[in-house]
């Protein structure tokens, strides 16, 4: 457990900065959706429902998603087993990094196929480059802050690994998500519990399913299932209303 108390992120859908007014100011001044303020260590100083989006690292520790001991701390194979995976479904795994679950997922849908959305440019070759290896039902797919670029009504499920607490733009790469979704199509949100002292992680990369449940209820999904039987991570299956 010892690598799990470095700062951890995935090295994924977030840009390594964060765009901010000046203090104190919110834009969205319809809904005040985002709010400002000093930043906390770690933290971007951009507010969601109350909850600061935290700062990401980059690409250049990207080793560490695939440290060997990962399967052992996070229960990897087990997670992918939860998925909800057809063998014709199209998945779009949304921040994948280095693809340590894109490829993995793309094995369990032979007649299907994954997107591997990303925004760091040394990961996307990184996933063409794995992608041409192995000769895989993946598509690479460059989105932005702001949206997955994905097509509309496409996918039948799309999961977010570690991803979710730093995303730039939640509201609205969740509502972009939602745009890709079949009308029966599903989010996944695999998050470090925020509710656990025990999990030895930096508190802003932690997320509670209560403050999940409330992001995600405020763009259209509520909870269908959540699974805790994993060492440190909520397993949280999201549904349209």
């Amino acid at each position: 457990m010892k690598l799990l108390m470095i700062w951890v992120c995935a090295f994924a859908y977030v840009t390594a900065s964060c765009q901010q007014p000046p203090a104190s100011t919110k834009i969205s001044t319809a809904d005040k959706t985002y709010e400002y303020r000093q930043p906390s260590s770690g933290g971007t100083g951009k507010f969601y429902f109350g909850r600061e989006i935290a700062a990401i690292m980059d690409a250049s520790g990207s080793d560490w998603l695939e440290r060997s001991s990962r399967p052992q701390e996070e229960n990897t194979d087990a997670i992918i087993a939860a998925m909800p995976l057809k063998p014709g479904m199209v998945i779009a795994d949304i921040g994948a990094g280095t693809g340590y679950y894109t490829f993995r997922v793309a094995k369990l849908v032979p007649q299907g196929k994954v997107y591997a959305v990303e925004i760091q440019q040394e990961l996307i070759n990184m996933l063409n480059e794995k992608k041409k290896a192995a000769n895989a039902n993946v598509e690479v797919v460059q989105g932005d802050t702001m949206s997955v670029n994905l097509p509309d009504n496409s996918v039948d499920l799309a999961f977010l690994v570690d991803v979710y607490h730093e995303l730039s733009w939640p509201r609205e790469i969740i509502q972009s998500i939602n745009k890709s979704l079949k009308p029966d199509g599903k989010i996944i949100l695999i998050e470090y519990r925020g509710e656990d002292p025990n999990v030895r992680i930096k508190p802003l990369h932690k997320t509670t399913v209560a403050q999940l449940a409330r992001e995600m209820r405020a763009n259209g999904f509520v909870l269908e299932k959540r699974v805790e039987t994993f060492p440190i991570q909520h397993f949280l299956l999201f549904r349209k209303k």
